[in-house]
């Protein structure tokens, strides 16, 4: 018998998304699953009824009978006391828990005797990336974020010049570079803001300006760096040099974007109700950690306030404002869930029984038969970065052989600079006046020759012979030039010789004009190649 999976409606207040969609109920069929939607489930989410029935999914119109007959439920929020009751004694969920925060609600569906797997649990390893429903919120809410501070923001954010005047671009400061903090750098950067971040972990610094940001730092060394690549709480010195960049930050900044979170924590409060007063009247201030009480003192959770003239946004379903996009990914999410579930072979038929030896999903499983396994032991990987090895001296370059070292190698030099010496002197005693002249030329061309190629990176070697060509052209206009009495003593018997030498320079200027132009011409395309 085919275990049944039963996505219901989202109830909490507000929320669009839903847990699957019709693209990932298709993967689901086909790999053995019955799939029950209750009607009207993707309506926020703009997915009909009708595409979950051409997917393959059976529509339910009785609330109870769906989570009466589902072996495993999807969903987005955690269930409410209403949904608890409906859950099937030994049945199994999957959903965003919270764990840390309800413990209440562990213990209530713990007495129901549920496997319950949470998504925000899920062990930030490498290995389970594809799980990773927290990245795949943050990366829309940090988005989000962005756009809803260009909706409350007095102007756009690029900064133009026009007949009617000059607009500066917006200057935008992001608090915290995980997912959402690069997310929302990466939105506001590609709209035309001067963007400024900031974060506990200095390795996130290359990425910050991959991004088209500014990386700001704490002017205190502590690393910050914690347990899963989350970040941890800093030491009453950092802070302290902390609020003082962030009140710096805050008074030259039009929009702030905040997304700093401790896991387990309540969010830490980093922008003061001072900082709110020093920025500018107009300015926006958007708190990503507002579900978690904020990381300003003047957020309210779920609503937009004006504060001493500056927006205050504390919209807690960021995500769930592009429902679309975010239900597709956490379905897919689901998915990868589902096929390590089937890999683990923790799916028998009708029932669930999580394979505790897998890393995995031990560290998402939170409640297992009735017996709460939350907190999971500490991952055996972490993603803090490792504590840099002192680099070992690089050994010394093998000798040639009969190679002198020490006094013997400058001794060999002093020799054979002294040897170049006298032969050119020799050259400037003996040699006639016209000789020496391109003699001294061809030194220099030499040395000129050598040290350009030479320190010039290999990539541009091209381009360089095609210049280095060009260059040649308007030596044998020179040499034309040089050669010119020569050629009038050597055509003295022959008939107008001024002539013949005129269409004789004539056809050299002309070849010589064709590809010394040709020649810059294309080392100006080749060097548009190299250029961002």
């Amino acid at each position: 018998m085919a275990l049944v999976i039963g996505v219901p409606r989202e109830v909490f207040p507000g929320e669009r998304r839903v847990a699957t969609v019709p693209e990932v109920v298709t993967k689901l069929v086909k790999q053995g699953f019955r799939v029950v939607v209750e009607q009207g489930a993707g309506q926020a989410a703009q997915i009909g009824d009708e595409g979950y029935r051409s997917a393959g999914a059976q529509i339910v119109a009785d609330r109870a009978s769906l989570w009466a007959q589902a072996d495993l439920v999807f969903k987005v929020r955690a269930p409410d006391a209403t949904e608890i009751a409906l859950l099937r004694e030994g049945g199994a969920l999957v959903s965003f828990i919270w764990p840390a925060q309800n413990p209440e609600l562990l213990q209530q569906l713990a007495a129901r005797k549920a496997t319950v797997i949470a998504m925000d649990s899920v062990p930030r390893i490498s290995r389970a990336q594809k799980l990773d429903a927290l990245s795949s919120m943050a990366n829309i809410g940090g988005y989000r974020a962005v756009i809803e501070a260009a909706h409350a923001f007095g102007r756009f954010f690029t900064g133009s010049i026009t007949a009617a005047g000059k607009v500066p671009p917006a200057r935008v400061f992001v608090i915290g570079a995980g997912v959402a903090g690069l997310a929302a750098i990466g939105a506001a950067s590609g709209l035309g803001a001067v963007v400024r971040a900031n974060d506990t972990r200095p390795e996130v610094a290359d990425q910050i300006k991959s991004l088209g940001g500014e990386f700001v730092p704490v002017d205190y060394v502590e690393e910050g760096s914690g347990v899963g690549g989350y970040a941890k709480v800093m030491s009453e010195g950092f802070q302290k040099a902390q609020r003082e960049v962030f009140a710096r930050e805050a008074a030259g900044a039009d929009i702030i974007i905040t997304t700093a979170l401790i896991p387990g924590k309540p969010a830490p409060k980093l922008i003061t109700e001072a900082m709110v007063q020093s920025m500018k009247e107009g300015s926006v201030i958007v708190d990503m950690a507002a579900e978690q009480g904020g990381n300003c003192e003047l957020t309210v959770p779920g609503e937009s306030v004006v504060r001493h003239g500056v927006t205050i946004i504390g919209y807690t379903d960021l995500p769930s404002r592009l429902a679309k996009q975010a239900s597709t990914l956490y379905a897919t999410n689901l998915l990868r869930l589902v096929e390590d579930l089937v890999k683990t072979k923790s799916i028998d038929g009708d029932a669930l029984r999580i394979d505790m030896n897998d890393e995995v999903l031990r560290g998402a499983t939170v409640i297992d038969r009735g017996s709460v396994t939350w907190p999971p032991p500490a991952p055996k990987l972490s993603a803090a970065p490792p504590a840099a090895a002192k680099a070992a001296a690089p050994p010394p370059p093998p000798k040639a052989h009969g190679a002198p070292s020490g006094p013997m190698a400058g001794t060999r030099a002093a020799v054979i600079f002294g040897i170049g010496a006298l032969l050119f002197l020799i050259i400037g005693r003996y040699a006639p006046p016209s000789f020496l002249a391109h003699f001294t030329v061809f030194v220099l061309g030499c040395f000129v020759g050598y040290m350009v190629v030479w320190n010039v990176k290999p990539a541009l070697h091209t381009p360089l012979m095609s210049v280095t060509n060009a260059v040649s052209s308007i030596i044998a206009i020179g040499a034309l030039v040089q050669l010119a009495p020569d050629l009038t003593k050597i055509s003295t018997d022959l008939a107008r010789p001024n002539e013949w030498i005129r269409w004789l320079s004539v056809a050299a200027i002309a070849l010589v004009a064709i590809n010394m132009f040709g020649g810059f011409a294309v080392t100006q395309r080749m060097l548009q190649m190299f250029r961002k």
